[in-house]
């Protein structure tokens, strides 16, 4: 991977839905509490388990569930996983991946590449979003290999099956289950339990083929509000605390029975601004984005807990962050400017403009709010732009509601939070977000030469080449005003000193791995 990754370690001075493959996938899983057991504090934003549906295989991947042919290690570098090793052709067009023979499903079926493919198969048939990584000309199984054949070269193709959607499932059993069942995989865990708005429980998977797995029972709690999350750490209901941010650290760095780390991470907060309605005027996004005071949002009101942002990609990872130059920083006189030079007038008197048309002007602003930042983004933003005349509704909905509302293209502007390196350099999300014929793309943006470097960076190879391609797409995308970059956030993971092997990934699809223990 591309640049530089900052990871640092503090040490501090409803119901439920019985899973009917239990009985099958873990048996013996019988000693609960003590140091067979932990319950962990999560943010949830899954309603299914069926790793095929949205981005829900990031559940699955995260509880400990789901595993890939290769994955990312705690530098962010692609390592095998379910595969043994993998090699390219000289036409760069045939894949040949090595599956591992040691490998059992949790039921005990022996995952053989026939039933690797098979499971690839069936997430390209069922996932819109799998042919958004690569296409397949053909899969087939050559002895104990997997051999993939694209149509065109793909860089990153190892990458993408590190993405979680991409785990192995059993297709051999009752898939129908996968829902609320969870489904079969390789993982160190298997689901015993889910409750879309209460906890998924996970047990021991016995057959799990790499290693020891400490911990018999694990329960990952839905606590979608920070300050209850921190505070029933502090209670010891949970043991472990995702999510948690900057004005939670003083309730535990003073104490010895914590364990903090941070992650300056991968992750961007954004807006996409809908050109398909009052947002088509560049304009009047210039006018937006220069209104937002991203440096006070993020030092202040995140009390430094992330980034100020201006460009796609985080300068955490080395594509040029320092050299982009933002013609729309922070100037609400300019805006203003802007704002009177295009026509845009306050007509009657209540303190926004109206269009050059002389129409109410009126943005509707979804959001969701499972993660605290972006409702302190999106309320510090509707200030702001009051302030130049510009009037935004704040549209509160669930994460799910927001994902419909997205690729429906129901929003004037929609907040949006994503790993930008989810294949170890930021090509897929650049393509999912800004090219032209993205399913994802319902903003509307459309920029021929970006379309055309997108379409380069897909079948380059050469690493100095990508970084060139990807500072130039940024820079277009930046200079068309398309989205609001809000920041880059910095992640805390904060867990008791009772637990050991806690550890923070770059790419966050881990959160409970085999290495998690408990002390006492």
């Amino acid at each position: 991977m591309a640049g530089t990754l900052m990871l640092s370690l503090l040490s501090g001075c409803g119901g439920s839905t019985e899973s009917e493959a239990v009985s099958q996938s873990n048996a013996g899983s019988e000693k609960v509490g003590g140091q067979g057991e932990i319950t962990i504090g999560v943010t949830s934003f899954a309603d299914t388990l069926e790793p095929t549906e949205q981005y829900f295989s990031w559940v699955v991947s995260r509880y400990g569930v789901g595993e890939t042919l290769v994955r990312f290690d705690d530098e962010g570098e692609i390592v095998p996983c379910l595969a043994k090793g993998w090699e390219i052709s000289e036409d760069q067009l045939t894949w040949t991946f090595e599956i591992r023979e040691d490998v059992k499903f949790s039921n005990g079926d022996d995952m053989t590449p026939e039933l690797v493919k098979a499971s690839l198969e069936r997430t390209f048939a069922l996932s819109d979003r799998a042919s958004t990584f690569f296409e397949p000309e053909s899969m087939e199984v050559e002895g104990q290999n997997l051999v993939i054949k694209t149509r065109e070269p793909v860089a990153i193709l190892p990458g993408s099956l590190a993405d979680p959607l991409f785990l192995i499932v059993d297709t051999q059993v009752d898939t129908d289950s996968f829902a609320m069942n969870g489904p079969i995989c390789t993982g160190p865990y298997a689901v015993e339990s889910f409750s879309p708005t209460d906890a998924c429980v996970v047990v021991k998977n016995e057959y799990y083929w790499d290693g020891e797995v400490p911990l018999d029972r694990v329960t990952l709690k839905c606590v979608d509000d920070q300050t209850t999350r921190s505070m029933a750490l502090q209670t010891g209901e949970v043991q472990i605390a995702y999510n948690l941010k900057t004005e939670n650290l003083v309730e535990f760095e003073d104490s010895d029975q914590y364990q903090i780390q941070q992650l300056e991470s991968l992750r961007s907060t954004y807006a996409f601004m809908n050109q398909n309605g009052a947002l088509k005027d560049k304009t009047l996004r210039q006018a937006v984005i220069r209104g937002l005071d991203k440096e006070t949002y993020c030092n202040t009101l995140l009390e430094g807990g992330a980034t100020p942002g201006k460009a796609p990609v985080p300068p955490t990872l080395d594509f040029g962050f320092d050299e982009l130059k933002d013609e729309n920083e922070y100037n609400p006189e300019s805006a203003v400017e802007l704002l009177q030079d295009a026509g845009y007038e306050d007509l009657d008197g209540d303190g926004f403009v109206e269009t050059p048309e002389g129409e109410k002007l009126e943005l509707n602003f979804v959001i969701y709010t499972s993660r605290e930042e972006l409702n302190v983004y999106a309320q510090a933003a509707q200030a702001n732009l009051k302030d130049i005349g510009i009037d935004v509704k704040l549209n509160t909905v669930s994460y799910e509601t927001l994902l419909d509302m997205r690729d429906s293209g129901s929003f004037d502007m929609l907040i949006w939070n994503v790993l930008v390196a989810n294949t170890g350099d930021p090509e897929k999300y650049l393509r999912e977000n800004w090219h032209s014929t993205s399913s994802s793309n319902q903003m509307g943006y459309q920029n021929q030469e970006v379309d055309s470097l997108l379409d380069q960076l897909s079948k380059e190879f050469d690493d100095g080449a990508r970084k060139e391609l990807i500072i130039k797409i940024q820079q277009l995308i930046m200079d068309d005003a398309a989205t609001v970059f809000f920041g880059y956030e910095t992640t805390y993971l904060i867990s008791s000193t009772d637990v050991t092997g806690v550890n923070m990934y770059p790419m966050d699809y881990y959160w409970l791995t085999k290495d998690i223990s408990r002390t006492k």
